[in-house]
């Protein structure tokens, strides 16, 4: 990959139209998903022109979301005036993989529990 981003190219382009974010040191181009963000555009435009590495863990994004990643990678951040969160530790990534997964089983089991209790509605009338 030889896309160097600047700052600069990160600000110029943090408008609905034209969005990039920063993840992890690297730069990527989610204007296509915009409207298709689970969240909603509003949670990706409060990240542009910043570090979005924190925001993205803490809400333990599943693997589906982080395979769409690569597709819209546009390059390396070049560090010039914005700090990077490092998460490159493997502590880090243990404690936000248990993180993640905690997240997503806040979701899946009341959604499961919920869905049991219409089909158990729908079947006994």
């Amino acid at each position: 990959m030889s896309n160097v981003i600047t700052y600069e190219d990160l600000k110029a382009h943090s408008k609905k139209d034209s969005l990039w974010v920063l993840l992890h040191g690297k730069v990527y181009d989610v204007t296509k998903f915009i409207d298709e963000h689970p969240g909603g555009d509003e949670v990706i435009m409060s990240e542009a022109g910043k570090d979005a590495t924190e925001a993205f863990e803490d809400v333990g994004h599943s693997d589906e979301a982080r395979d769409l990643l690569p597709g819209m990678l546009v390059g390396e951040f070049e560090q010039d005036g914005l700090k990077i969160k490092s998460t490159s530790s493997a502590s880090s990534h243990t404690a936000d993989r248990a993180v993640q997964q905690t997240s997503n089983a806040m979701y899946f089991l009341p959604l499961t529990v919920l869905a049991a209790y219409f089909a158990w509605r729908f079947y006994s009338s």
